[in-house]
C-alpha cells in the first residue's frame, strides 16, 4: 500500500516537473507578447496553477480515475506568436471567450460533434504554422548566442533518445548551468509568495476573433481530444462533457487573474495513467491527487518561478521553448501534409498562419484556419 503511494506520489511530481519545467518558458513568452507585467505575468501563472490543481483534483476524486489537467501549451504557444494584441486586458477578454466556448462544447453536444468535423490535416496545418513560428524564432538566436543555443540543440537531440520524457527538463537545467559559466544570468530577484491581479476584460472584436476562437480550437484539438485518447487508451473512460465544464469553468474563473486556458494533458497524464504510477489501475487516481498538490505549490509560488526564468537570458528561453515544441510541430506537419487528397488546403493554412499577418487587426491562426477550410471546401466540390 506504501509503496504505490510513493509510487503515485513520485510520478505525479515526475508529471508536474516535465509539464512546468518544460513550457513555463512558452507562458512566459505568451505574457510578454501580450504586454504582461511582471505582477500580471506571475498572477497568470498562479491563477494557471489554481486551475490545474483544482480541476485536477476535483476531477480524481469524484471520477477515482487519474484525470490530469494543465496549462494549453498550444494555446500559449499561439498566443507568444499573434501579433497585434493590444494589451493585456484585450487578451483577458480572449481567454474569457475560449474558456466560454468550453463550456458552450460541455453544455451543447452537437457543438463538440462540430468542432469533431474540422478535418484534422487543417486543424494541424494551423498548429503547426503556430509552432513553426515559435520554433524558426529559436533559430534566429543563433547568430546571438551560437555557443549557447546549439549546443543545447545537439544535447536535445541526443537526450530525446536517451531521456526523452525529460529531455527538455535536462536541456533547461543544463543550459542555466552554461549560461551562468558564460556571465549571462542575472541577479535572481527576492523569492517569494504570488500575489493575484485582477484583470477587468477589455472586449476588442479583432481580439476575440483572432485570438479568442483559435485558442479555444486549439486547446480543443490538440489538449482536450488527445487527452482523452490517453485516459481511454490506458482503460479508463472519462465523462466527456462534465470533465469539460470543470476544465471550462476552472479556466473561465481565472482568466480573471490572467490565466489562458486550462485542459485535459496528454503526455503529463500518460506519466500518472501507467503501472508507474500505481500496479492497481483502480489506484492511479491518488497520482491525481498528488498532481493537484504539486500544482498547488506552483499556485503559491509562481512568482518566484517568474522571478528565476526572467533571470535566464532569452536565448536559452527561446530554446527550450523551441526545443520542446519540435516535435509537436513535426508530429502537426505530418499530420497535415499526410493525406494527398488534403494537402494543398493544409499548405495553404500552414502558410497563412506561419506568416503571423493580420488581417483586419485579426491574427493570422483565425485566417490560417479559414483559408484552409476554403482551399478544401473548393477541393471537394470540384472533385465531384
Amino acid at each position: 500500500m506504501r509503496s504505490g503511494v510513493v509510487s503515485a506520489a513520485s510520478a505525479a511530481l515526475i508529471a508536474t516537473v516535465v509539464g512546468v519545467g518544460g513550457t513555463l518558458p512558452i507562458v512566459l513568452a505568451a505574457a510578454q507578447a501580450v504586454g504582461a507585467t511582471p505582477a500580471e505575468a506571475s498572477s497568470w501563472v498562479s491563477g494557471l496553477g489554481i486551475a490545474t490543481a483544482a480541476s485536477a483534483l476535483l476531477l480524481s476524486l469524484r471520477y477515482r480515475m487519474p484525470i490530469i489537467t494543465a496549462w494549453s501549451t498550444p494555446g500559449a504557444a499561439l498566443i507568444a506568436s499573434t501579433s497585434g494584441v493590444p494589451g493585456m486586458r484585450a487578451a483577458v477578454g480572449a481567454f474569457v471567450l475560449a474558456a466560454v466556448l468550453i463550456l458552450l462544447t460541455a453544455a451543447i453536444r452537437p457543438l463538440a460533434r462540430l468542432i469533431e468535423r474540422i478535418p484534422t490535416s487543417i486543424a494541424a496545418a494551423m498548429l503547426g504554422g503556430i509552432l513553426l513560428r515559435l520554433v524558426v524564432a529559436m533559430v534566429e538566436q543563433v547568430p546571438h548566442q551560437p555557443l549557447l543555443v546549439l549546443s543545447l540543440i545537439v544535447l536535445f537531440l541526443v537526450m530525446r533518445h536517451v531521456w526523452p520524457t525529460l529531455a527538455s527538463l535536462v536541456v533547461l537545467v543544463a543550459g542555466a548551468a552554461l549560461a551562468w559559466v558564460l556571465g549571462l544570468v542575472k541577479p535572481i530577484p527576492p523569492l517569494g509568495l504570488s500575489t493575484l491581479v485582477v484583470e477587468v476584460p477589455a472586449w476588442d472584436a479583432a481580439t476575440l476573433i483572432g485570438l479568442g476562437v483559435p485558442l479555444y480550437l486549439v486547446t480543443m484539438a490538440s489538449q482536450n481530444l488527445p487527452g482523452f485518447a490517453v485516459l481511454r487508451a490506458a482503460g479508463y473512460q472519462p465523462p466527456s462533457q462534465p470533465v469539460l465544464a470543470v476544465t471550462g469553468a476552472a479556466s473561465l474563473a481565472t482568466a480573471f487573474v490572467g490565466a489562458h486556458t486550462s485542459n485535459l494533458a496528454a503526455i503529463s497524464a500518460a506519466l500518472c495513467t501507467g503501472p508507474e504510477a500505481h500496479p492497481d489501475p483502480a489506484r492511479r487516481w491518488i497520482a491525481g491527487v498528488f498532481y493537484a498538490l504539486w500544482w498547488s505549490l506552483i499556485a503559491l509560488f509562481g512568482a518566484s518561478l517568474v522571478g528565476l526564468f526572467g533571470a535566464l537570458p532569452p536565448a536559452l528561453l527561446m530554446t527550450v521553448a523551441g526545443t520542446a515544441l519540435l516535435g509537436s510541430m513535426a508530429s502537426s506537419l505530418g499530420a497535415a501534409l499526410g493525406p494527398e487528397t488534403d494537402r494543398l488546403a493544409a499548405a495553404g493554412a500552414l502558410a497563412v498562419t506561419a506568416s503571423g499577418a493580420t488581417l483586419m487587426g485579426i491574427g493570422s491562426a483565425f485566417w490560417g484556419l479559414v483559408f484552409g477550410l476554403l482551399v478544401l471546401g473548393l477541393e471537394r466540390l470540384f472533385r465531384r
